[in-house]
């Protein structure tokens, strides 16, 4: 198995644009080494089987989405988080794209269900502590409640966009937070 972790990070990426373009269907090791522009054979010298690929591209999908440290500093506020949240999604939109593939995917296959609900969790905890030791308002339920509400915005952001014309995002995100996480809690 090959350890040079800059190969490993470009193969990954290219799962990710794959998977995204091409669907679940589409993603195979072949495919991967196509779109990264290596030798036909590369992909299989870095992942063990597709199992293995679709777990690792789960992982890397977290690592391009981790907010610059600037915007988790200074004063905060629930709302710009969010629109700095929905804006990273926007730039990074075959990553989202490619997490709801493998959310898709998770249910035909009870493995990476499994994983997948298991990183999910722990991605959700780190999130809901993160919230409440920084003071920010709301409580547990509140800021669970916030991320099913900002995944449904952000799911119909990037796939359907015309929906949401006849209301401002940026409306709606402040709408989400006054009513989820009330100041007084």
């Amino acid at each position: 198995m090959r350890q040079n972790p800059e190969r490993r990070a470009a193969l990954l990426d290219a799962a990710i644009e794959v998977l995204a373009g091409e669907g679940s269907r589409g993603l195979t090791l072949r495919a991967v080494d196509k779109e990264a522009g290596v030798p036909t054979g590369t992909a299989s010298n870095y992942f063990v089987n597709r199992a293995q690929l679709l777990g690792q591209i789960l992982r890397r999908t977290r690592e391009r989405l981790v907010p610059d440290e600037s915007v988790l500093t200074g004063p905060l506020d629930t709302a710009d988080l969010l629109r700095d949240l929905l804006a990273r999604m926007r730039r990074e939109r075959s990553v989202h794209i490619a997490m709801l593939e493998l959310r898709l995917e998770a249910t035909r296959r009870p493995e990476l269900r499994e994983e997948l609900a298991g990183f999910l969790a722990a991605e959700l905890e780190d999130n809901v502590a993160w919230h409440l030791d920084a003071g920010l308002p709301g409580d547990r339920t509140g800021v669970v409640l916030l991320y099913l509400a900002m995944l449904g915005l952000i799911v119909d952001d990037l796939t359907v966009p015309a929906l949401l014309d006849p209301y401002p995002v940026d409306g709606l995100i402040d709408s989400m937070v006054a009513r989820l996480l009330p100041s007084d809690t």
